[in-house]
């Protein structure tokens, strides 16, 4: 792993995962638009820069006092798992996910529309995908739609979700705007560093269970 990465569970403040950060790395499951894991993820760990997980440990920090946690789906993304990604859209469609994550569009649209991309942001290491739970009941707050619907449902200031819904995705965007993220129009869930620290680099490092360098 790069040296100016890091697992996200092992941030200096030791508090993630134990106190009000999760993660659960999709594309390292089953549970994924592809139907499988994704070349790449050899592990169920997120990774990001450091300025990433710094500003994400100062949105853990506001979302505690208000009673949330954050929950992490995605972090810094290999060229790999991209790259597996464009080959998916290429094959024909059986189904599977299409239901739960492109109802209303083809596997090529995707990439039309910009749900995914050939180069993603995600492989520069300060893109996250995430969401927020209730501190208290650890469930997760009703967004109006999962992780990677691909679909007008999804895009900030959606029609068609409740108020509450629209409410609780303001409320993340506010929060990670704070701490120095942008929002993407099309994603509620998607945020990426202002200030990234590699705005040009694509990585390709597989995720693994060790931090190994390279």
């Amino acid at each position: 792993m790069k040296d100016d990465f890091v697992f996200i569970d092992e941030l200096p403040a030791g508090t993630a995962g134990t106190a009000g950060m999760r993660w659960d790395a999709k594309y390292a499951t089953w549970d994924n638009f592809t139907g499988k894991p994704v070349d790449g993820y050899l592990a169920n760990r997120i990774v990001g820069t450091r300025a990433l997980c710094e500003a994400l440990e100062r949105a853990r920090e506001r979302a505690e006092t208000q009673g949330f946690g954050l929950l992490l789906w995605d972090g810094y993304r290999p060229q790999r798992a991209v790259d597996c990604f464009v080959r998916w859209s290429q094959q024909p469609e059986d189904g599977r996910t299409k239901a739960r994550h492109h109802p209303n569009i083809g596997r090529a649209e995707m990439f039309e529309q910009g749900y995914v991309a050939a180069k993603s942001g995600h492989s520069r290491g300060s893109t996250v995908d995430l969401t927020l739970y209730d501190l208290a009941s650890r469930e997760i707050v009703p967004m109006g739609g999962g992780h990677d619907l691909m679909d007008a449902l999804s895009h900030h200031g959606a029609q068609g979700i409740t108020q509450a819904e629209a409410r609780n995705r303001r409320h993340l965007r506010t929060l990670m705007e704070a701490c120095g993220l942008i929002a993407y129009d099309c994603e509620w869930w998607h945020y990426t560093l202002a200030d990234e620290p590699y705005p040009d680099t694509y990585f390709d490092f597989p995720i693994t269970s060790s931090p190994s360098r390279g």
